[in-house]
């Protein structure tokens, strides 16, 4: 069995666009693998994001367009035109603190899957999932406690949670959205990676497993 670490922001673009892929991996390799979903600060505060990096692109106009433009060439990719042009969310970390919340509270499994709903709330639907009031709605109507989702939050579990999710991938030295970590840290694919090198990495790690990788 072998572990990927998997770290992203549940508004990237490009974490979206590897669903696919992730999916994929399942059905080929899915009783070889474990998955671990990690959350990384890419969307922390979207508004100085956005001037920070596309004050002189068009602002969140111009953010729009290249996530239209990114996810053109992926058919099996749906992208409202309406995120980032009519709804902007605010954050990603409001939406990471609920699912560490389910994570603690129901399981990761679901948790998981639950980041999926997200993602199509949002770059489906155009969901302002920054929201916390509409994060808790779409939990309700995906049969999750909210009692129990709002105590790990008050109590302040689940930020200790995310929290330690975001320490971890500076201590790793992640890059960005979407991160898969493997063979114990000591590889890590990251961005746009093709199925074909996905696949093929981790089918090379589950034929040599143990510390092959480490000669000194």
């Amino acid at each position: 069995m072998l572990t990927i670490d998997y770290y992203s922001d549940v508004l990237c673009i490009w974490a979206w666009i590897a669903q696919v892929r992730n999916e994929e991996l399942n059905k080929q390799l899915g009783s070889n693998i474990e998955w671990r979903h990690h959350y990384i600060d890419v969307f922390g505060d979207t508004e100085k994001k956005i001037q920070k990096q596309w004050h002189d692109r068009g602002h969140y106009d111009g953010f729009a367009e290249h996530v239209m433009s990114s996810a053109k060439d992926f058919e099996d990719i749906t992208v409202t035109n309406n995120i980032w042009t009519k709804v902007r969310p605010t954050t990603s970390a409001n939406a990471h603190l609920v699912l560490k919340a389910i994570e603690l509270t129901h399981n990761a499994k679901r948790s998981a899957n639950f980041a999926l709903t997200l993602r199509e709330a949002f770059f489906i639907n155009a969901k302002d999932i920054s929201n916390l009031d509409i994060l808790l709605v779409l939990a309700a109507e995906n049969d999750f406690d909210i009692g129990l989702i709002k105590k790990v939050i008050h109590n302040g579990a689940a930020i200790a949670e995310l929290m330690s999710d975001y320490q971890a991938a500076k201590k790793l030295g992640i890059k960005g959205s979407p991160s898969y970590v493997l063979d114990g840290g000591r590889q890590t694919l990251y961005g746009n990676v093709g199925y074909r090198v996905l696949h093929a990495n981790v089918e090379e790690l589950l034929k040599h497993p143990g510390d092959e990788a480490s000669w000194c």
